[in-house]
């Protein structure tokens, strides 16, 4: 049975199957270059896996033999867009048609995987039948933008491994490799005007025993001997490599900030002189950046932007653009010269004049600039395009301003965050990014018009590589959470199933398999949620894994479960308060640690919610989060609090009815040394009506529990004489900035709440 990655968009199996021999013949129409070059795509690893020598030559007659093999560019087929094909298996023969080369070339990758796994080993065992079922297929892209992203600066990685991960990009149709070529750890490309930059920029101390975040600098006559750099033929090499599988790539030259690399080598373009060296590990924050009031700057960068478009012949320029701390420009008389003969307001003003400038000099060259959603500092480039990370938020003000995007958050595209728990992953950065979470996120905000969405490009994934040190790790991150980004920028939305993705995944890895990828297993954690039941106006458990067919045994009291506990069949029934405890079996072992997770039941729970404040849009999440008889853990990303960035938490809770109240209370996250900061006071208010509110304030903090990075802290209102409600509203605030003193000042601080109780 066949199982595609990603799933086409119309498919239809047809009776029969084709078998690919000896006496099969391969034919081009028109028999161009770049017709041949896609026919030799298909006919390499057939032939290295099969041992048949097959070649591709040009159909002689309008007529097409039996047992044949057809690649043909009708250039009349373009109503579904240049990356769309049609693709017939019939027992006579295969037809595989299109409008231009790269839907010729995305058909070819559909019939690879229509073909045993044999065909993607570089070095097959044994002769494989080249057997095909017979189908049907009509296929295009729901995005234009479809995008894998992969930091080299913080660890290099060699030419080889690039290309192979640019393999990886084209096996599941995706276009577009973002090259993150420059940053604090390291600068790696050669740039022939600047010497520097390959001498002294591309180098760091080595200190890859050590911790990240707590490596020391570069000491006075320590030699900087870690890191590397891509020569210009090396780069022209891959750029060509990957023009051949249809992939664009995208190079990024980090600017105004994550530049220390760079004034460690040349330290007179900075606003203090430095001196500097290039970061051994985590540098935040990264206060050191170009100096926006000097002139010299701009001829550097130009400078090297020529160099660059001259490798890079796509048609953006990625120049970061993102956390470009400004103390210094706030004490440099350069910068503050720049303003004041430039009427800017501020600091963030400056900012944009800096992106314009760079990206009026982009336009001259007839390229276009993108950059992180920071650039919309200040006010936005007129032509500029953005990649919305934090959250969709900058993404949604960009696409409403005209602004193409491309959507990149890290709630769902930050493959370097974990996918599974970190007590069975290797270390990463944090967060949780499973694989069902990335298949969950769609590109397009609801909150758009029809005509805001087009400006909505596509989605990237993202591979920082802080604690990714080698290539085997760096896919590990990467596969298959691509594959499930892969088909949400491919597949129509409605034809999104997250259980059949599943299904086909499992064959879909045998691909992977017989490449030698060293893909993850991803989670095996049990996800334990509720569900209101109407009818019985109780709360149903549901357990699911990301495992397909997992066998997960429970328990209703805390316990740890083994073999001998129920398997989980069905959603669980709730009467009262209850501790689940689920696990997922295989092969008689426990997988991983069991899921726990305390379920109350209370006068709140699964009644309605209405935001005046609205929560993220950074991660998954939904309205009854905060009456989903689900409490959080100390661990903000585990799915079960819900945030407000840089904002108040004001929330009205509708009972259904008039009812006795006697105690409230809700709970908050506070994160040490974060920007996760929980109120010192919250306000509870009653009402019967929703007009007329009376406050409670007999309200109690206390810490409920507390650990090495975050604790919990409850706030409980109690009634003295039980008054009659249907109505009740909370409201809390931080300040909405992280305060001055704390490590991430000026900031917006994040509030995170847990479940509304009411009794």
């Amino acid at each position: 049975m066949e199982s595609l990655v990603p799933e086409p968009v119309s498919l239809e199996r047809l009776r029969g199957r084709f078998k690919i021999h000896w006496r099969t013949e391969v034919f081009v129409s028109p028999p161009d270059e770049k017709v041949l070059e896609v026919a030799q795509f298909l006919l390499d690893p057939v032939n290295r896996a099969s041992g048949l020598t097959l070649s591709a030559r040009p159909l002689p007659q309008r007529h097409i033999p039996d047992s044949s093999i057809l690649l043909a560019l009708k250039k009349d087929s373009t109503a579904a867009g240049t990356e769309a094909y049609a693709l017939e298996v019939l027992p006579g023969g295969i037809v595989l048609s299109a409008s231009e080369p790269a839907g010729l070339f995305y058909g070819v990758q559909t019939l690879l995987q229509l073909l045993p796994p044999e065909v993607f080993a570089d070095t097959p065992e044994g002769r494989t039948e080249m057997v095909l079922p017979a189908i049907r297929i009509v296929d295009f892209p729901r995005f234009p933008y479809r995008g894998m992203h992969l930091d080299v600066s913080r660890h290099f990685f060699p030419a080889d491994f690039i290309k192979r991960y640019i393999d990886l990009i084209a096996l599941h149709k995706m276009n577009v490799f973002h090259w993150h070529l420059t940053d604090d750890n390291g600068w790696r490309l050669e740039i022939k005007k600047y010497p520097k930059l390959m001498e002294t920029s591309a180098w760091r101390v080595d200190r890859e025993g050590e911790p990240w975040r707590t490596r020391e600098a570069q000491q006075p006559g320590e030699k900087a001997t870690y890191g590397g750099y891509y020569t210009q033929d090396e780069v022209r090499d891959i750029v060509e490599y990957a023009a051949r599988r249809h992939v664009t790539i995208i190079p990024e030259i980090e600017m105004p900030g994550h530049t220390s690399e760079v004034l460690a080598a040349y330290p007179e373009l900075s606003c203090t002189g430095g001196p500097f060296t290039v970061a051994t590990g985590a540098y935040w924050p990264n206060v050191d950046i170009f100096c926006a009031g000097n002139d010299s700057v701009f001829v550097f960068i130009e400078d090297v932007l020529r160099e660059v478009m001259d490798l890079f012949p796509g048609p953006y320029i990625h120049i970061g653009g993102d956390e470009a701390d400004k103390r210094r420009w706030r004490a440099c008389d350069k910068c503050q010269a720049r303003i004041r003969a430039e009427g800017l307001e501020d600091e963030a003003e400056l900012q944009s004049y800096f992106i314009e400038r760079i990206e009026k000099f982009l336009i001259t060259h007839n390229r276009r600039l993108i950059g992180w959603d920071e650039i919309l500092q200040g006010g936005l480039a007129p032509e500029a395009t953005v990649m919305s990370w934090r959250g969709v938020e900058g993404g949604i003000e960009a696409a409403r301003m005209g602004h193409d995007v491309v959507m990149t958050p890290t709630t769902h595209c930050y493959f370097d965050y974990y996918q599974a728990n970190p007590d069975f992953e290797p270390v990463a950065i944090g967060g949780l990014t499973t694989l069902k979470r990335v298949y969950s996120f769609e590109p397009v905000p609801p909150s758009l018009t029809e005509q805001e969405a087009e400006h909505i490009l596509g989605a990237q994934g993202n591979v920082w590589t802080e604690f990714i040190p080698t290539p085997s790790h760096a896919e590990y991150m990467s596969v298959p959470r691509m594959c499930a980004l892969a088909e949400v920028t491919w597949t129509p939305k409605d034809a999104l199933n997250w259980q059949h993705f599943r299904q086909r995944l499992e064959v879909h890895k045998e691909r992977l398999d017989a490449m030698e990828v060293n893909y993850s297993n991803g989670s095996y954690a049990v996800e334990i949620r509720t569900v209101p039941d109407p009818p019985s106006g109780r709360l149903i458990a549901v357990l699911c894994s990301e495992q397909l067919n997992a066998s997960i045994r429970f328990t209703l009291d805390g316990q740890e479960p083994t073999l001998d506990s129920p398997e989980y069949m069905s959603p669980i029934a709730l009467d009262r308060a209850t501790t689940i405890s689920a696990a997922v079996f295989q092969n008689a072992a426990l997988k991983e640690r069991a899921s726990v997770k305390r379920i109350l039941l209370h006068r709140g729970v699964a009644k309605k919610v209405r935001y005046n404040t609205p929560y993220t849009g950074r991660y998954v999440s939904d309205d009854s989060f905060l009456v989903d008889g689900l409490e959080g853990s100390l661990d903000p990303s585990d799915g079960y609090w819900q945030g407000f960035e840089g904002n108040d938490v004001d929330v009205l809770l509708d009972l259904g009815k008039v009812d006795g109240v006697s105690t409230l209370s809700t709970t908050f996250l506070e994160g040490k040394n974060s920007i996760i900061i929980a109120p010192s006071v919250v306000e509870f208010a009653l009402s019967e009506n929703g007009d007329d509110f009376q406050e409670i304030t007999d309200v109690v903090s206390a810490v409920v529990e507390e650990g090495d990075n975050a604790l919990r802290k409850s706030f409980v209102a109690t009634v003295e004489t039980p008054q009659q409600a249907r109505f009740i509203r909370v409201r809390a605030s931080n300040g909405r900035v992280c305060p001055p003193g704390h490590i991430e000042e000026g900031l917006p601080a994040w509030l995170y709440i847990d479940e509304i109780i009411v009794e």
